[in-house]
């Protein structure tokens, strides 16, 4: 359990705590969920995207997150009644060993028991609100199981998109760039040619390329010594594409004219396309197909949820 989850347990007590103080954000079957409980779940939603609430400067970008967080608190409160109708209980120890996992991520028991009272409850009461985010959980995951694919599928599947799961041929490489604008004269054009080539005379002569390219390389990869890294075909544009594929490891290309200027280009290592091995490949297949028949399950266990049950979604209006 993260330690931002702890946060949101939080508001979902809360909110049970208040909920006859506080205005209503929504209501599910007639419980609350309250304006405070979607502010505190709102702020945490945007964490765990990395986002802050004050870095959404765009009106309706701001509305549809907070949407979109309302709406994963109206499916947290759909699974819990659900879950209560199916009678599911969760046994004190599998509850005890959760509470004990988030007490430990947040930094042990001292720290633990200040957030609690910082947020005005008690270890029982968090207790109890985990046996509850458990129960959905469970019920969420009993309704949403779904069978593996067939491997009829699976191999069907493989056989259309195996060359796209292979690696395609690629080259190591690293480079030396004399920016020239696209216009320039041709005198200019001419001059840092012969610079280039100066410094193809000096890597020829056994200075190494990474040491030329970081004096003098205008490119921002100079200061690692022009390195490229590996890339393979439609990454780098033609006429550099077409040098750097034509070249043996460990060879040095003439001078190269691009949109930026002129290059001087090393190979040090040439990978053939590999086609994936079929075992990995059906299995890679497999546990894709799994996870897009999980996706799709649970789209459609939360969109029937929603039409069964009476939904008010007061913050919207």
């Amino acid at each position: 359990m993260k330690i931002t989850l702890l946060c949101l347990l939080l508001s979902g007590w809360l909110s049970v705590a208040s909920a006859n103080n506080e205005p209503a954000a929504a209501r599910v079957n007639g419980e609350v969920i309250s304006e405070f409980r979607l502010e505190r779940y709102f702020a945490e939603y945007l964490e765990d995207q990395g986002r802050a609430v004050a870095s959404i400067r765009n009106p309706k970008a701001y509305k549809q997150l907070r949407q979109a967080a309302l709406d994963a608190l109206i499916d947290k409160e759909l699974l819990w009644q659900e879950s209560r109708k199916r009678g599911i209980l969760i046994d004190d120890q599998t509850v005890n060993q959760q509470v004990e996992q988030t007490r430990q991520a947040i930094g042990g028991t001292e720290n633990f028991l200040r957030r609690l009272q910082d947020a005005g409850f008690d270890e029982a009461s968090f207790t109890e609100y985990t046996r509850r985010e458990l129960a959905a959980q469970q019920t969420f995951a009993e309704l949403t199981r779904t069978p593996e694919p067939e491997e009829k599928q699976v191999r069907e599947f493989f056989q259309q998109h195996r060359a796209e799961m292979g690696t395609p041929e690629q080259v190591q490489a690293r480079h030396i760039l004399i920016k020239v604008a696209a216009d320039a004269d041709p005198a200019t054009v001419e001059a840092a040619r012969l610079r280039l080539m100066q410094m193809h005379v000096a890597v020829s002569q056994g200075e190494s390329f990474a040491s030329v390219a970081q004096t003098g390389s205008e490119d921002a990869t100079a200061s690692q010594g022009g390195e490229l890294g590996y890339f393979s075909r439609g990454q780098m544009v033609p006429a550099f594409e077409a040098a750097a594929f034509a070249l043996k490891p460990g060879e040095l290309s003439g001078a190269v004219r691009s949109p930026f200027g002129w290059h001087l280009i090393i190979v040090e290592n040439h990978l053939e396309a590999a086609d994936v091995p079929e075992l990995q490949g059906l299995e890679t297949v497999r546990a894709y197909l799994a996870r897009q028949q999980q996706s799709q399950a649970r789209r459609q266990v939360l969109a029937q949820l929603r039409a069964q049950n009476r939904i008010e979604r007061i913050d919207d209006e």
